[in-house]
């Protein structure tokens, strides 16, 4: 048997090693398991991280062939794929490195291992009884899997055979106008794919502001990403020279084939919660598999759930504020996520970012708001960076000003959303954004001209 913990925790993603440290900086005892040979989970490994090194790389690609030239900068540039792959990988790997050294200097164990829930107080580690007061389920997510649709990582793949493609391919389909879609998408129609999107319903970015879908659409749109909107995936067949894509409309009938050199599936995630023993131990789980949970806390005593295993957006960020607060919790103080104010950000050119409500659910709620809004366009540092696409639209109360929400298209949009997001943290009013004095000239300024919008004075549009 071995050592007893005051908490073990089962993932090493961003809700399980987050929650692993604070434990630590608290002063538990604390062990993290995990099933993958590296920390960080999906997030680290093959999503998040990886994916941005790309967007990055192709995002500095794709301005030096279009916009150099107008800065009056010349040369011709190409590109290296496997050295692009080789670059993304240094990043992943000293990142999963350093997760290791704040485990050293926090003072958490780690142990590689397949965890399995024996009972409320012992976690077994392949095969072997590890005793604990208390237990963190973080074991995240995985993709979904499309029926019909078998995903062999080479050329019907999923978003992790889709950041180690080592050629690119003439003609990509994407399966879901989501972000993770639209994010791989833009990455390898930069490198030269002829992208199509198909997505069932008859936007993308479901859950976005309609406006935001709308500017979005027409962005890509002009980028030369095709889109098959309201159709639906039949099936994937394998011919002479590639792929060939059978869709239908979303209501059914009028088929239509597409072919397409590789296929990228991304219908969304599910939770990573089978094989954890969980049915034995009668833990309450809803039919799609989502760890039941109130304040993190399930049907056993002590035993939690943070992150993509449990209900919510699926966000590293909105895994990380559980983790923490479940620490907190542990020991005895008030760990808490404002669910309000978590930000979504989609990593193409321009950011789209949003964080609170949306005109369509304030509408729906009946809450009376007012809306300000100011371009890109209008704004300086964004002209001189030839910058101009896009919009910051920010949401107050009509009576009390407070914010609700905001929405932002275009450059640093996910850096931009976290002035709104604290000030929604603070219950602050647009008022109190728009008299903040911001400098100048920089792009934080079309935030504060959208606030003094919500009111009608905006000075510089």
């Amino acid at each position: 048997m071995s050592d007893n913990y005051d908490v073990i925790v089962i993932g090493g993603g961003p809700g399980g090693y987050n929650c692993a440290i604070r434990c630590g900086q608290l002063g538990l005892k604390v062990l993290c398991v995990e099933s993958r040979g590296t920390l960080g989970g999906t997030c680290l490994n093959v999503g998040c991280i990886p994916s941005k090194a790309l967007l990055h790389s192709t995002e500095m690609l794709e301005t030096a062939q279009n916009d150099f030239i107008d800065m009056g900068l010349v040369g011709d540039i190409s590109f290296d794929l496997k050295k692009m792959m080789s670059a993304k990988e240094k990043t992943v790997n000293g990142l999963t490195s350093g997760i290791e050294f704040l485990f050293k200097k926090n003072n958490v164990m780690h142990k590689n291992g397949t965890g399995k829930i024996i009972d409320a107080c012992t976690v077994e580690i392949d095969g072997e009884p590890h005793i604990t007061k208390n237990i963190v389920i973080a074991t995240g997510s995985s993709v979904a899997q499309l029926p019909n649709v078998e995903i062999d990582e080479k050329n019907i793949v999923s978003s992790t055979g889709a950041l180690n493609l080592d050629k690119v391919p003439n003609k990509l389909v994407v399966i879901g106008g989501g972000v993770i879609g639209l994010e791989l998408g833009s990455v390898w129609r930069r490198l030269g794919s002829e992208v199509t999107v198909i997505e069932y319903l008859d936007h993308i970015m479901p859950g976005m502001d309609s406006e935001i879908q709308k500017q979005s659409l027409r962005i890509f749109k002009k980028q030369k990403m095709k889109f098959e909107l309201s159709r639906k995936v039949v099936s994937v067949n394998k011919i002479n020279n590639g792929l060939e894509v059978q869709t239908e409309a979303s209501s059914g009938g009028n088929s239509k084939a597409i072919n397409a050199d590789v296929v990228l599936v991304c219908i969304g995630r599910k939770p990573n919660t089978d094989n954890l023993g969980l049915d034995a131990i009668n833990l309450e789980k809803d039919e799609r598999g989502y760890v039941i949970t109130d304040n993190f806390k399930t049907n056993i005593p002590n035993i939690y759930a943070v992150g993509d295993c449990t209900k919510g957006p699926m966000l590293a960020h909105k895994a990380e504020d559980e983790g923490v607060a479940v620490a907190e919790i542990i020991v005895g103080k008030a760990g808490h996520v404002n669910y309000d104010v978590i930000p979504g950000v989609v990593y193409t050119s321009p950011e789209i970012a949003s964080v609170g409500k949306t005109e369509q659910e304030l509408t729906n709620a009946n809450i009376p708001f007012k809306r300000g809004k100011f371009s890109f366009a209008a704004n300086s540092r964004a002209r001189a960076n030839h910058q101009t696409t896009g919009f910051v639209k920010i949401l107050a109360h009509a009576e009390t000003d407070q914010i609700l929400g905001a929405h932002i298209i275009g450059s640093h949009a996910g850096d931009l959303i976290a002035e709104v997001a604290l000030a929604m943290e603070f219950k602050a009013s647009s008022e109190d954004v728009a008299r903040t004095c911001h400098a100048h000239p920089t792009i934080t300024e079309a935030v504060r001209q959208a606030a003094m919008d919500v009111e009608g004075w905006a000075m510089q549009s």
